[in-house]
């Protein structure tokens, strides 16, 4: 998004791509393993968000709606989850009484003590891991609230093309104004000084530049610099290495399995048969359909428990989830085997390019991102979603605009 605003402003731009692929945690296999337009990262658009369908519009990629019915597994049925969580209006009210921020679970043991709000605090603590895929000892109670007076719950997209689409419209318009997208290239050391940047890539290949966009994942920037992967900045920026730190970055483990048949339609006498969030008590704790007779199910596991298995190979994740949907299928896990035609996990936790989800405020957060969202001496300019402020952090849409709105800045200050 950066190299295309900076494109229709009529400058030139080179991308450094690590992966094969352009999309970072963007990642659709259209036609791989048994898996047609399958999203391995991103999935949908949650509301309205003006600039990704201003952008879809631009490039003529059609959307749907995505309104998923919930059902909980309960006391070993599937029960259709109101929207309403008890004590909620409560919660959004001491909310906005909230006048120092605080971690929301801190803020939860301090305004929801006793037996009566143990629901309550469980819902929340798993709808901060789940959504926001963070450790709610750390996430910012004013950023939730922020989030939670925002939400569009009626306004649910996918891409019809999958979310790659829209990626590969903006990589193309790049590329026809003459530009290049450089793949397999893997940076480690950035050597800058006022007006003057050189790039340094493990094949020990130099790029220059007069400015640089750093459009890292947080996850990266957050790597000590003995780590591998981590990228080196000559001189050391150790400001804003403590800013990053100063922002919250998730993990997520994704599982894609591909059945003979959509068997949560069998086993529940087709009650869930349109699209359809699954949650439980087990050790996956979030799944959902893509309706329309798919037989592709979607399993989720966010936040700490993610961090906690992220070690574990893609095999012993895979056991886990079909161990999870052998209890709500009252099936074995033989026969879910067998009834399996294809299964992808997808461990961005680990993943040596992005190393987590995505961002989310901690107390402090909003000081980090004003430092980060400054040049370094119009050289340096760094872009992701985790610099957004404001209800749709987390999402492509936050990525977008900060890839805008950091290529408008750089544009008025362009050296070349």
């Amino acid at each position: 998004m950066a190299a295309h605003t900076l494109v229709k402003a009529g400058k030139k731009a080179t991308i450094l791509e690590a992966r094969n692929r352009t999309g970072g945690r963007i990642h659709t296999l259209y036609d791989a393993s048994f898996f047609k337009k399958a999203e391995l990262g991103a999935e949908f658009i949650h509301g309205d968000l003006p600039l990704t369908l201003q952008l879809l519009q631009e490039a003529g990629i059609p959307i749907q709606p995505a309104k998923l019915n919930m059902w909980r597994y309960h006391n070993g049925k599937f029960v259709q989850e109101e929207e309403h969580i008890p004590h909620w209006d409560l919660l959004m009210k001491k909310l906005d009484e909230l006048n120092e921020d605080m971690p929301i679970a801190t803020f939860l043991d301090k305004y929801f003590a006793g037996e009566k709000y143990e629901q309550l605090k469980r819902s929340v603590k798993q709808f901060v891991a789940g959504y926001d895929t963070a450790d709610p000892a750390n996430a910012s109670a004013f950023a939730l609230r922020a989030e939670w007076q925002n939400e569009d719950d009626d306004a649910q997209h996918r891409i019809t093309g999958g979310y790659c689409a829209l990626i590969s419209y903006l990589a193309e318009y790049v590329k026809a104004a003459g530009n290049e997208i450089k793949l397999n290239v893997v940076v480690k050391d950035i050597h800058w000084q006022a007006g003057q940047v050189q790039v340094i890539t493990t094949d020990d290949k130099t790029y220059q530049a007069s400015q640089l966009i750093i459009a890292l994942p947080l996850g990266i920037l957050q790597l000590n610099e003995a780590e591998g992967g981590a990228i080196r900045f000559h001189p050391s920026l150790p400001q804003h290495a403590a800013a990053v730190r100063q922002i919250g970055f998730g993990s997520i483990i994704k599982i894609l399995l591909h059945f003979d048949a959509p068997l949560w339609e069998e086993k529940t006498n087709g009650e869930i048969k349109d699209s359809a969030f699954l949650f439980t008590d087990e050790a996956i704790p979030t799944w959902w359909t893509q309706g329309n007779g798919s037989p592709l199910l979607t399993g989720w596991l966010g936040g700490n428990k993610a961090y906690e298995w992220r070690d574990k190979s893609d095999e012993e994740i895979w056991q886990m989830a079909l161990q999870t949907l052998s209890v709500l299928f009252k099936l074995d896990t033989e026969t879910l085997k067998n009834r399996l035609i294809a299964w992808h996990v997808a461990n961005w936790t680990t993943d040596p390019y992005t190393r987590g989800s995505y961002a989310y405020d901690m107390t402090g957060s909003e000081n980090a991102r004003q430092l980060l969202n400054n040049p370094v001496n119009n050289t340096l300019f760094f872009a992701g979603e985790y610099l957004y402020s404001g209800p749709a952090m987390g999402t492509v849409e936050a990525a977008l605009n900060s890839g805008k709105a950091t290529a408008n800045l750089l544009s008025k200050n362009c050296r070349t």
